[in-house]
């Protein structure tokens, strides 16, 4: 009893000191994870030399996939913003769309856009046309900017190869192909709940006009310059297709066949973000006239901010492997088990009060999955079913954004509102990202095992 309740006690602690480190002193979050896990390993009794050595395992076994994933899908995503890929397509389906269904069309860019462009570069390169269609239209900025930022949103945490999934994924253990597919499935309906539809709702109640030093500018796009909406499109689902491809070919086809080695090869999440990446330098940075110094300063460019994601995830690999050593796990899963919490439901709630203390969606997703990983040898859950864990963790990491949320802010400064409006409008949004994707998710947990 008394080595239970200490178990309990040092879980309680290191949570605290985790979110106190961040919160209150300001740590980066890589540092403030190390420092979590080596005090739960040295509470539990691990010898320092034994901890030590954990800590390099634990660190090497998160980063071996998770640093060539992100990494590659930087520089993927880097290529194609530099090459105007990003406006090509939002720009491609604001003509094809009406006035009426303009919302929709935003919607469905943020979506695809975001599959490869950082959610807070994708709304630096894509505020000006909201900006120039507001204008236009007279209509409250958030009537167009609330869809494109839950598009933008929704891909950015539910759908691989963006990070948050890619990290969440790799220490749940779940396959990257059922990621994308529950994501995509899950994604869809909360980008129209909390886009089109709760746009359109906001926008009727607050009116966000154009910013005057925007007003007075007019954006334009040499179309000329920028490459084709049809080669945009295809290389932002490849990766995708590839890897669903590597899912589908290790359940369909017998072991042995020469055409599932194939594909199980190529659809490989490295290898699909691989030949991806090499296509994008070649195709949208080569044949456009880039030269190879700057597409060598582009590639290096898109590193900078997956540094930091890959050490902050094998930080949090570590911390979730620690707290498996100590037997902190069986501890939570019997106290689960107790009060009946479901633990796609467990993962939501976790992610949620880190997404709540600490501002970061990426750290939450991280964090909670590390918290949820514990549990899992005592649950017998299949592939879909750890892919919805996932995708339920990213709901928690999405929602709740507030005034410690560098997204919060930058909604608040592009859009122009007070932060009372930007509670009102953008928490919301992210909440209703959130919310829906986990009643999907819970939905759709009935059916699969």
């Amino acid at each position: 009893m008394i080595e239970v309740t200490w178990l309990i006690v040092v879980s309680v602690l290191a949570m605290t000191m985790l979110l106190f480190l961040i919160i209150k002193t300001k740590l980066q979050a890589f540092l403030a994870l190390l420092v979590a896990s080596v005090f739960v390993g040295l509470s539990v009794g691990m010898s320092p030399q034994d901890l030590l050595e954990h800590i390099e395992e634990a660190m090497g076994s998160t980063l071996g996939f998770v640093a060539l994933i992100i990494g590659l899908g930087a520089m993927f995503g880097e290529v194609l913003r530099a090459s105007g890929g990003s406006e090509r397509l939002a720009i491609t389906l604001i003509e094809k769309f009406s006035d009426k269904n303009i919302t929709w069309a935003l919607g469905l860019s943020g979506f695809l856009i975001s599959i490869a462009v950082f959610i807070d570069v994708a709304i630096i390169i894509l505020v000006p046309l909201i900006y120039s269609i507001a204008l236009r239209t007279k209509k409250s900025l958030l009537y167009y900017g609330i869809p494109l930022t839950a598009g933008l949103s929704v891909t950015h945490t539910f759908v691989p190869p963006t990070p948050g999934p890619i990290a969440t994924a790799s220490i749940i253990g779940a396959d990257l192909g059922y990621v994308i597919l529950f994501g995509i499935i899950a994604g869809v309906p909360a980008m129209i709940v909390a886009g089109p539809l709760f746009g359109k709702f906001i926008s009727k109640r607050i009116f966000v006009p154009v910013p005057e030093r925007i007003a007075k500018e007019n954006p334009t796009y040499d179309m000329s310059k920028l490459p084709s909406f049809r080669s945009v499109l295809f290389i932002l689902l490849l990766p995708m297709i590839l890897i669903l491809t590597n899912t589908v070919s290790a359940q369909l086809l017998p072991e042995g066949f020469i055409l599932r080695e194939i594909l199980m090869f190529i659809g490989n999440p490295i290898i699909a973000l691989l030949l991806v990446c090499l296509l994008t330098l070649w195709f949208f940075g080569t044949k456009r006239g880039f030269s190879k110094d700057e597409l060598q300063k582009i590639s290096t460019k898109a590193l900078e901010p997956a540094g930091i994601i890959i050490l902050i995830t094998g930080a949090g690999g570590v911390f979730g492997q620690t707290l498996i050593a100590s037997g902190i796990g069986e501890v939570l899963a019997e106290g689960m088990q107790r009060i009946n919490m479901p633990i796609l439901l467990f993962g939501f709630i976790t992610a949620s009060l880190v997404r709540i203390s600490q501002g970061s969606g990426t750290v939450s997703m991280i964090t909670g999955a590390s918290l949820v990983a514990p549990l899992l040898e005592f649950y017998d859950l299949g592939e879909p079913m750890l892919a919805l864990l996932v995708i339920a963790i990213a709901c928690g990491g999405t929602a709740f954004s507030h005034v410690n949320d560098s997204g919060f802010w930058m909604a608040n400064r592009y859009f122009g509102m007070s932060v009372k409006d930007t509670l009102k409008s953008w928490t919301v949004m992210k909440t209703l990202v959130g919310l829906t994707g986990l009643t999907v998710v819970l939905i759709l947990s009935l059916f699969v095992s």
